[in-house]
């Protein structure tokens, strides 16, 4: 679970300004879920609570039917 992400590597071109190398890491991590990634491990949550999670989102998603 922890050695799922590889080091984010960015490399510079000649020529590349450190701005646009700075928006190019950003858009690299963005694509790559890092950030979703270290947020859920900020906390630790249980199982259960999870299963709970899951199944709320899912009864979000899913709409109601009437007949």
């Amino acid at each position: 679970m922890f050695g799922e992400f590889m080091a984010t590597i960015v490399k510079k071109r000649p020529g590349q300004s450190e701005d646009s190398l700075i928006a190019q890491f950003r858009k690299k991590i963005l694509n790559e879920e890092v950030l979703e990634e270290m947020k859920e491990r900020e906390f630790y949550l249980k199982p259960s609570r999870k299963r709970y999670e899951r199944e709320k989102a899912l009864k979000k998603r899913k709409p109601r039917r009437y007949w």
